[in-house]
C-alpha cells in the first residue's frame, strides 16, 4: 500500500525524486520544457517590462538613437529667414547661423531625452514608440535625464557664443519644450499650438542669428504651415491607434478625426493664401516673376502633404519628406525658383 501511494504521489509531482539504482532498467520520463516565450504569453503585452543590464557601448548607442539626430532636419528652418533675406551666404553671418543650428540641435536632442524619460510608461503601450531605446530598457531613465540636461545646457552655452539674443531665442525654445514635456502636452489644443510654435521659434532663431528682420508674412506662413503639419501628425496618430489612442496620448482622446481634419484644412488654407498674397506683393519688382512662379511648387507641396495626411500616413514631418520622392522633387523645385527670385529677382 505504501509503495502504491508513493508511486501515485510521484505521478502527481508531489513525492520525492526517485533514486537512480545501478543496473535498474526503469526509465523516468523527462519533465516537459516550455517553448521559448510560452511563459510570458499570459501577461499583457503593454505591461511587460524590458530587461536591464545593457553594456556601456549599447547604452551609448541607445543615447545617440534617443537623441534622434534624424530630427535635426527640422532645424534647417534656421536657414529660412536668412535665405529669404538673401544673406544666407554672407560670410559675416554664416558663423552665427551655424552656431544657432548646433545649439538648437543640442537643445532639441536634450528635450527629446527628457520627454522620452517622462513618457516611458505610455511609450511602452505605443506600437512604434515602445521600440525607442528608453522605453525598450536599453537606456536607463536616470542616464537619459542626466544626458538630456547636459545637452540642453551645452546648447545654451553655444547659443551664447553666437550672440546673447540667440541665447534668449534658444532659451525660449528650451522653455517651451520643457513646459510641453511637463504640462502643456496634457492640455488639448494647447499641445498642438505649442508644437507648432516650436517650429516658428526655430525660424526666429535663424533670423536673430543672421540679424535680419522677419516680416509679418513670414510669421503667418510659418505659423499656420507649422499648425498644418502638427495637426496632420495628430490626425495620423489618431488614425493608427484607433480606440487605444487615449491610452497612449491623453489629448488624442479629446480630438475627433473631424476636428483634426478641420484644423489642418483651415491651417493649410491660410498658409496658401498668405503665401500667395506675399508673392503677388513682390510683383512690383522688375524682371521674371520668380516669386509668383514659386506659388506653383508651393501649392503642389502643400496638396501632396495633405494627401499623405488624409491617408493617415503623416508621421514625423522629416519622415514624411524623406520618405516621399514626389515631395522631395517638388520641394527642390520650390527652393530653386524661390532662390532665383531672391538672388536674381532684384
Amino acid at each position: 500500500m505504501r509503495e502504491d501511494s508513493e508511486v501515485s504521489l510521484r505521478g502527481a509531482g508531489l513525492g520525492p525524486e526517485p533514486a537512480i539504482v545501478e543496473g535498474s532498467t526503469a526509465t523516468v520520463a523527462p519533465e516537459p520544457v516550455a517553448a521559448p516565450g510560452q511563459h510570458g504569453r499570459s501577461r499583457a503585452r503593454g505591461s511587460e517590462r524590458p530587461e536591464g543590464g545593457s553594456s556601456p557601448g549599447r547604452v551609448a548607442l541607445g543615447l545617440l538613437r534617443a537623441a534622434r539626430p534624424k530630427q535635426w532636419f527640422k532645424n534647417v528652418l534656421v536657414l529660412a529667414a536668412p535665405g529669404a533675406a538673401g544673406v544666407l551666404f554672407d560670410p559675416s553671418r554664416v558663423g552665427g547661423v551655424a552656431l544657432a543650428f548646433v545649439a538648437l540641435c543640442l537643445v532639441a536632442s536634450g528635450t527629446y531625452l527628457l520627454n522620452d524619460a517622462a513618457d516611458v510608461e505610455s511609450d511602452r503601450l505605443h506600437p512604434r514608440k515602445r521600440r525607442r531605446p528608453i522605453a525598450a530598457g536599453v537606456v536607463p531613465v536616470p542616464v537619459a535625464v542626466v544626458a538630456g540636461l547636459a545637452a540642453v545646457v551645452g546648447g545654451l552655452l553655444i547659443a551664447y557664443a553666437a550672440a546673447w539674443l540667440v541665447l534668449v531665442a534658444v532659451a525660449v525654445y528650451a522653455l517651451l519644450s520643457m513646459s510641453y514635456t511637463v504640462w502643456l502636452k496634457h492640455v488639448a489644443v494647447v499641445d498642438i499650438a505649442t508644437i507648432a510654435s516650436l517650429f516658428v521659434v526655430r525660424a526666429v532663431v535663424g533670423g536673430v542669428a543672421a540679424n535680419v528682420a522677419i516680416s509679418r508674412w513670414f510669421f503667418i506662413v510659418a505659423s499656420f504651415g507649422s499648425l498644418f503639419v502638427v495637426a496632420g501628425k495628430r490626425y495620423s496618430e489618431s488614425h493608427d491607434l484607433g480606440e487605444a489612442r487615449g491610452e497612449v496620448r491623453a489629448t488624442l482622446a479629446a480630438y475627433s478625426p473631424d476636428f483634426l481634419r478641420h484644423v489642418w484644412t483651415a491651417a493649410s488654407a491660410v498658409t496658401l493664401m498668405a503665401y500667395c498674397l506675399w508673392a503677388f506683393e513682390q510683383s512690383a519688382r522688375e524682371g521674371v516673376p520668380y516669386f509668383e512662379l514659386s506659388i506653383v511648387p508651393f501649392l503642389l507641396f502643400v496638396l501632396r502633404y495633405a494627401l499623405i495626411v488624409d491617408a493617415g500616413r503623416a508621421g514625423a514631418p522629416e519622415d514624411v519628406v524623406l520618405g516621399d520622392r514626389a515631395l522631395q522633387v517638388i520641394g527642390v523645385a520650390w527652393v530653386v525658383v524661390f532662390g532665383l527670385g531672391v538672388y536674381l529677382g532684384g
